[in-house]
C-alpha cells in the first residue's frame, strides 16, 4: 500500500516535469506526465484541464483528420471528467467549451456541426458568468463571434435551415472579448493573432498592425507560438 506522503510526492513530482517539459515545448510528454496524474488522483481538476488542453493543441497541429479526431475526442473526455469534478469552475466549463469548438473543425454531420457551436457558446458563457476575468474563456468568446461573423464554423445552409440558425455574433463583440483577455493575459500569442485577424475584419488596419507588432515582441512560451509568429508576419506584410 502506497503511503499518503509518498503518494503527494509522486504527484508533485509529476507535476514538475510536465511543467519542465510544457517549458520545453515538448507537449505529447507534457501531456502522458498530466494524464499519469488524472489516473493516479481522478479528482485533479487541474490536471484534467491540462489534459484537455494539450490534446486540443496537438490535435490541432496533426494534419491527419482522423487523428486530429481522436485527439479531440480524447480532450472531450478529460473535459467531461473535469465537469463531472467540479461543474461549478470555470475551468470546467472553459474546458467543455474548448473541446465543442474543436470539434466543429472534424465534425462532418452539418446538425452536429451546429450543436458544437451551440454548446461552446453555452459553456463559456458559464465559465464567464462564473468567472468574469477568465483571460482564456474571454479569449473563446471572441473567437466565437469571430467565427459567428465569418461563418466559417458551418455552411450557410446549415445556419439557415437548423435549429432556425445560430445565435448571433458580433465582430465588436469579438473584439471587445479579445481586448480583455489581452488585458488579462498578455502574453497569449494566440489571442493577439486573432484580435489582429478581427481588427482587420472590422476595416481598422492600424490597429491590427499595432497588435501584431506587439506579438512579434511576445516571448515564445507554447508550441504554437512559432508557427503564430510566422502566420503574424505574412498578415502584417498584407497590411503595411
Amino acid at each position: 500500500m502506497i503511503k499518503p506522503s509518498a503518494f503527494c510526492q509522486d504527484i508533485k513530482l509529476l507535476q514538475q516535469e510536465a511543467a519542465n517539459l510544457e517549458r520545453q515545448f515538448k507537449e505529447p510528454e507534457a501531456l502522458n506526465r498530466y494524464s499519469r496524474i488524472a489516473e493516479m488522483n481522478p479528482k485533479d481538476l487541474p490536471a484534467l484541464v491540462k489534459c484537455t488542453e494539450l490534446n486540443c493543441s496537438i490535435g490541432n497541429r496533426t494534419p491527419d483528420k482522423n487523428a486530429k479526431k481522436r485527439y479531440y475526442l480524447a480532450a472531450g473526455d478529460y473535459a467531461q471528467k473535469a465537469y463531472i469534478v467540479d461543474s461549478a469552475s470555470a475551468d470546467a466549463n472553459y474546458a467543455m467549451a474548448l473541446v465543442a469548438g474543436k470539434m466543429t473543425e472534424v465534425e462532418e454531420e452539418k446538425k452536429k456541426i451546429v450543436e458544437f457551436v451551440n454548446l461552446s457558446k453555452i459553456y463559456d458563457d458559464k465559465a464567464l458568468a462564473i468567472n468574469p476575468n477568465h483571460a482564456k474563456a474571454n479569449y473563446l468568446m471572441g473567437k466565437w463571434h469571430y467565427e459567428i461573423v465569418n461563418l466559417s464554423w458551418v455552411k450557410r445552409a446549415a445556419v439557415n435551415t437548423l435549429y432556425g440558425g445560430l445565435q448571433k455574433g458580433s465582430i465588436d463583440s469579438a473584439i471587445a472579448y479579445l481586448e480583455k483577455s489581452r488585458r488579462l493575459d498578455q502574453y497569449f500569442v494566440r489571442n493577439y493573432f486573432d484580435l489582429a485577424k478581427a481588427y482587420d475584419y472590422n476595416n481598422q488596419p492600424a490597429k491590427a498592425i499595432d497588435v501584431l507588432n506587439k506579438l512579434l515582441k511576445l516571448p515564445t512560451r507554447t508550441a504554437d507560438d512559432e508557427g503564430l509568429k510566422v502566420q503574424a508576419k505574412q498578415l502584417l506584410e498584407k497590411l503595411q
